[in-house]
Formats: C-alpha cells, sequence, structure tokens
C-alpha cells in the first residue's frame, strides 16, 4: 500500500527533525522532504510530489499565510494542514480564508497529528477539540460579515445539504455512503457539486460560504 507522502516546513531545525521521527511512526504516512521556510518549500515542490504539507505560520523569507496563498494558486490539489503556536481567532480566520485544509496547534497531544494527517485528505478538513472555542469565534466573525447579494446565493440541494450536515460531524465519504444507502462515488459527486456551485476550492471555502449566506449555522459546522 503505498503511504501518503508529507512535507514539514519550518524554519526549527530540530523541530523538524522530531516532527520527522513522529510523522514517520504513523501508519500509512512519510515525510519525503523539508524546508525552513515558504520559498524552499515551493522550490522543492518542483522534484518531489507531497501530499499533505505541515506548514508553520511565523517563518522568514516567505511566511506561511503567504506560502498557503501561493500553493493554493499554483497547487490546489495539495492539503494543507497549519502546524503552529498562534491560536488565535484572527489567524485562524485569516488562514481559512487563504485556503488551509485544516489547523492544528503545537500544544496538541502528538498522537492526534495522525488523525489530523489523515483527515485533511480523507474529509479536506480538521480543527482539532482543543481549538473548537477559537475556531467558532472565528466562524461566528464570518457569520456576521456576510459579503453575498441575495442574487449571489446559490441554493444546495436537500440531499446536498444533508451530505454537507454530515461532513461536518466529521463522518468519511464511506460513512456518509453507508448511512444515506448511496454509493460513495455518489458521495464524492455531492461534494463536487457543493464546491461547484459555491465556486470553492476545498472544504473550509464551503463552510465560510455556507456561514455568510446563512446556510447553516455555527452549531451545525463545529
Amino acid at each position: 500500500m503505498s503511504k501518503y507522502k508529507v512535507a514539514i516546513v519550518d524554519d526549527h531545525l530540530l523541530y523538524r527533525k522530531s516532527m520527522t521521527l513522529l510523522v514517520n511512526s504513523f501508519d500509512e504516512i512519510e515525510v519525503i522532504a523539508d524546508a525552513e521556510n515558504g520559498q524552499e518549500f515551493l522550490d522543492l515542490l518542483e522534484h518531489h510530489k507531497i501530499d499533505v504539507v505541515l506548514l508553520d505560520i511565523q517563518m522568514p523569507v516567505l511566511d506561511g499565510y503567504q506560502t498557503c496563498k501561493k500553493l493554493q494558486e499554483n497547487y490546489p490539489d495539495l492539503k494543507i494542514l497549519i502546524v503552529s503556536q498562534l491560536s488565535t481567532r484572527e489567524s485562524i480566520h485569516r488562514i481559512m480564508e487563504l485556503g488551509a485544509h485544516g489547523y492544528f496547534t503545537k500544544n496538541s497531544n502528538p498522537e492526534q497529528l495522525e488523525i489530523a494527517i489523515k483527515s485533511v485528505i480523507e474529509k479536506d478538513f480538521y480543527f482539532g477539540q482543543e481549538l473548537s472555542s477559537v475556531v467558532k469565534e472565528a466562524l461566528f466573525w464570518e457569520q456576521n460579515n456576510p459579503n453575498s447579494s441575495e442574487e449571489d446565493i446559490i441554493l444546495l440541494s436537500a440531499r446536498e445539504l444533508q451530505i454537507l450536515k454530515l461532513i461536518c460531524s466529521e463522518k468519511r465519504s464511506k460513512e456518509i455512503a453507508d448511512e444515506l444507502f448511496i454509493n460513495i462515488r455518489t458521495v464524492e459527486a455531492h461534494r463536487k457539486n457543493i464546491m461547484d456551485k459555491t465556486k470553492t476550492k476545498n472544504f473550509i471555502g464551503v463552510l465560510l460560504y455556507a456561514l455568510k449566506n446563512e446556510i447553516l449555522t455555527i452549531d451545525e459546522l463545529i
């Protein structure tokens, strides 16, 4: 079985090496590259195929925010998991807007990192329980700052809304398919249709869209 390929981007060498040892201990996951800043990572992407990048925010040369923006523009299929000491409402909201797939605080349990990596691959998003209150604050800000006119709002079908809620409850596509008695390919097709309709690049974008347009409430998301 092929392993998920991970890169670690952080300006502290000891941290990168320690993280490499930890991540390589996980099943079906291996670290194949690391970099000390965003620019170095962008350069190595020309020679490596990466599934998930563990990206710090505070770095020299090219920080996490700038790197995230460039990755979304040039490598939209790459999953971005922010791993940072910053856990403020502002930092989480900004990184969600830039298209990151998840946020993992460096104060979290190391064993939870395996779940986080697999979650951004299999579910397209991850926010740990330890960040739930801060994430809610960031999403609450989003909900109270709508930027779409009524003409811009795209209505989701009853089935799409049902699947959206199940994804928010952290169910995988296979679990959703089993619960709704449909094919897993049908679930994936609905996920794609939701993203196409809302013109978003990943599921975090869908969450922001749903809040801005009052399709879902905060309590339905987290």
